[in-house]
């Protein structure tokens, strides 16, 4: 397990253990493409009402928030961030931040018991599977938000769409109830409510 000295922020996370699987060569390179396209993680829109969306979705997600990113600035890149990483991987936003909630309670520098790293707890063996094998990168918002979203885009892939064996998959739990239940539970309190207004925070421009 990677010490981090001086950062308050990284205790023991709950999260479970995700396997080392046997990958089929196509669905590995897949991964490693996904994981190492350079693109700049920033959100585009196809139009005025998608930004719209957007920026709706950014102020009522940072509303909510708040209490566990009290800074602004730090709590509007997360969230683009999260945005920009799940709708690459055809994830619903919400839904990664409910498996955030669960896996890490939003914690950048949270380590599991078993080594599990930073907000989507992804296990440092990823990194030689399907990385450059640096596993402190985890600890970095976006490269940990990319694997995170890449391995759980591919668990669901690999079950057929079924997202609950997905993320029993995920969490190395694959056909046990408890924590599905807890991510979809946890899903439910970020549900977005299109046109329901919060000035608390601003969105980005």
């Amino acid at each position: 397990m990677l010490v981090v000295a001086g950062l308050l922020d990284a205790a023991p996370a709950s999260a479970g253990n995700q396997k080392e699987e046997a990958l089929a060569d196509s669905v590995r390179v897949a991964l490693s493409n996904s994981i190492r396209d350079a693109r700049p993680p920033k959100p585009s829109f196809r139009n005025a009402q998608a930004r719209a969306y957007y920026e709706q979705w950014v102020v009522q997600m940072s509303d909510r928030l708040h209490r566990k990113i009290p800074d602004v600035q730090a709590r509007i890149e997360f969230l683009e961030a999260v945005w920009y990483e799940s709708t690459r991987a055809g994830l619903e936003p919400g839904l990664v931040l409910g498996l955030i909630q669960v896996e890490s309670a939003y914690r950048k520098y949270a380590v599991s018991v078993v080594g599990a790293r930073g907000y989507m707890q992804v296990m440092p063996f990823w990194t030689k599977v399907i990385g450059d094998s640096n596993r402190r990168a985890l600890f970095d918002m976006h490269t940990n938000l990319r694997y995170g979203c890449s391995i759980l885009r591919m668990y669901i892939d690999i079950e057929r769409g079924n997202l609950y064996l997905a993320l029993g998959r995920y969490n190395g739990s694959r056909g046990k109830p408890k924590y599905p239940n807890a991510v979809l539970a946890a899903w439910k309190k970020w549900e977005f409510k299109p046109g329901f207004h919060l000035t608390s925070t601003k969105a980005p421009q």
